[in-house]
């Protein structure tokens, strides 16, 4: 039988090797380098302000950016460095994985409350819907196109996207987009860099204390799939 060794160490399970620490520590300086790049509104920041923001050495800078280059996520004009067309391209990418992600939540809500259902995302001062699910069973319901914007301060679902903690839960609304039409939203929150809410809109009139509350579970089981 053979012995052990007794200058080995087991390891525990907890424990993360050092070459994984290391890793995860390079990628929070690129995500923070990213970010810090993305942040300048105005002049694109140099190699030094970016060490300086993020606590790297200038000599650090110029590592991380070469894969976040070779990915078109950064581009350099000199000593200078803004965000490349890979960025877009990933934001390209997100409005349809929300649109998977947030589906099914949308579809019961719809199917509930026989109400078109969708979530609106806020895109500066405007908001945006960017998913909709109509109800299978209504002899009529709104019919509401993706891609629909109207100003952030207007409707249900768009003041709802900024509700702050400790105002109402949800927003109901009146004709504020449509005559005639009755809308009922809630926002999503607890998901990083997204503004947002769900919400439903009918031609009748809806009763804000009985459909408000199911507005509120599927925002936040959107938010929850989102996360």
């Amino acid at each position: 039988m053979a012995q052990p060794d007794p200058t080995h160490v087991p390891r525990l399970a907890h424990e993360v090797p050092a070459g994984t620490k290391e890793s995860s520590l390079t990628l929070e300086r690129g995500l923070s380098l990213l970010q810090a790049v993305a942040d300048a509104e105005s002049e694109a920041p140099t190699i030094s302000d970016l060490a300086a923001r993020i606590g790297v050495s200038r000599a650090a800078v110029y590592r991380l950016l070469g894969p976040l280059q070779s990915r078109g996520l950064v581009r350099r004009e000199g000593s200078r460095v803004r965000l490349g067309l890979g960025v877009l391209w990933l934001a390209g990418r997100v409005l349809p994985q929300l649109r998977v992600a947030c589906t099914p939540a949308l579809r019961a809500l719809a199917e509930k409350v026989g109400a078109t259902a969708h979530l609106t995302v806020a895109d500066g001062s405007e908001a945006q819907a960017v998913a909709v699910v109509e109800p299978s069973w209504t002899s009529y319901h709104v019919s509401y196109r993706v891609g629909t914007r109207h100003p952030i301060q207007r409707g249900a679902a768009g003041r709802a996207v900024d509700l702050p903690a400790g105002a109402p839960r949800w927003i109901s609304s009146s004709g504020d987009l449509q005559q005639g039409a009755f809308g009922v939203a809630a926002p999503v929150r607890g998901v990083p860099g997204l503004r947002a809410s769900v919400g439903v809109v009918a031609l009748q009139p809806l009763v804000a204390d009985e459909i408000g509350p199911m507005v509120v579970e599927t925002a936040e089981a959107v938010a929850e799939a989102l996360r």
